[in-house]
């Protein structure tokens, strides 16, 4: 098993990955579009943002988006936000997701982040146990307005 960025080629098995999930089925596509071709365009661009795949043997079997966050609090820290964990259906309860989640954590740490945090959906309880695991803290309590 190996994490590495993803590339143009494995954007079908991360659309599929979002797709294949509770909610993801209700917001986003099975298929590849301009929107999704976009939005790769613009994190493969941008050093700040990365979308990486666990692949394993050429097969895209996990995938998450780190961003890397800038800020003057914590005086001038930089923290890293992880997004979109996505493991496949016949891999998931195998620990891949724990060894996803500490390889984030381990190029947050190696990068001089100050902290990781990452936001759950409050229907996943088994995904707060997951993170709960691992040492995460539900510390603060996150909003979002949706604009479309």
């Amino acid at each position: 098993m190996i994490f590495r960025e993803a590339t143009r080629a494995d954007l079908p098995a991360v659309i599929a990955l979002l797709a294949d999930d509770v909610l993801g089925k209700a917001r986003d596509f099975a298929e590849v579009d301009d929107a999704y071709e976009h939005a790769f365009a613009a994190i493969e661009a941008d050093p700040r943002n990365l979308l990486i795949v666990a692949d394993d043997g050429g097969e895209v079997v996990g995938c998450f988006q780190i961003t890397y966050i800038p800020g003057l609090g914590r005086h001038g820290a930089e923290r890293s936000l992880i997004e979109a964990v996505r493991v496949r259906a016949d891999r998931r309860g195998h620990g891949l997701g724990a060894q996803m989640m500490q390889w984030a954590i381990d190029q947050a740490r190696a990068r001089g982040c100050a902290l990781v945090q990452l936001t759950t959906d409050k229907s996943r309880l088994d995904a707060h146990r997951f993170y709960e695991r691992l040492g995460f803290v539900a510390s603060h309590e996150g909003m979002k307005l949706p604009l479309t």
